[in-house]
């Protein structure tokens, strides 16, 4: 079963089905995020369905976080560093992400939990470390479903207006998708430009200066 086989198959269960396909989107990415929303905004036919699947891919990617908290609390932080290592580039989660990861929590919990969620990658492994950390679970949750309402909401609804648009509604999603990782690919390479000219900064910094 090819990828849109296996959204169609999920869609064919309505409410229950667009939550477990979002349970699903944080264990196995058939499509960038951003790209499954805005095509199962597509198949949305009026604004009370709308409603609706935003509610159910925002309790799925919710659920989907807690399993990986629950992953995170039960395992423990060595066992979690040593399967990253070993497995970790296979779900495009490298070690020096975890570690960024694990190292936001030295920030505000909820704030972090929140705005994590609307930042590709970050939003599906964020949850691990903070499973070992121990985080208090209710405000995890409570930050997590806010966050995925933030992220799965403009996705959903951009694929909603586009199939009711006056244009050829599968042109304009190409070109949306398109345009939606070309900004993602852009963004990731300034930030890794710009981590790569502040390592080169402090390496330069901490040189010992040569006396004459």
């Amino acid at each position: 079963m090819d990828e849109l086989g296996t959204v169609a198959w999920f869609l064919g269960y309505g409410f229950v089905g667009l939550t477990g396909l979002a349970v699903v989107e944080k264990f196995i990415p058939l499509f960038p995020s951003y790209v499954l929303l805005m095509l199962l905004g597509m198949t949305v036919p009026d604004p009370q369905s709308l409603i609706a699947t935003i509610a159910a891919t925002t309790l799925g990617s919710t659920i989907g976080a807690c399993c990986w908290f629950g992953i995170g609390r039960t395992l423990g932080g060595e066992r979690v560093a040593r399967k990253v290592g070993q497995y970790g580039k296979f779900i495009f989660l490298s070690p020096k992400l975890y570690e960024r990861l694990t190292n936001a929590y030295r920030r505000n919990h909820f704030w972090v939990t929140m705005t994590g969620q609307t930042i590709p990658t970050a939003r599906v492994y964020l949850a691990l470390p903070a499973g070992i950390l121990g985080l208090d679970f209710k405000i995890f949750s409570v930050a997590t479903l806010l966050g995925s309402m933030l992220w799965n909401a403009p996705f959903l609804c951009l694929g909603y207006v586009l199939r009711t648009s006056e244009y050829d509604p599968f042109r304009a999603a190409f070109w949306a998708a398109v345009g939606l990782v070309g900004v993602e690919t852009s963004i990731i390479a300034i930030v890794a430009i710009y981590r790569r000219r502040m390592s080169g900064r402090s390496s330069r910094q901490g040189l010992p200066v040569k006396q004459e």
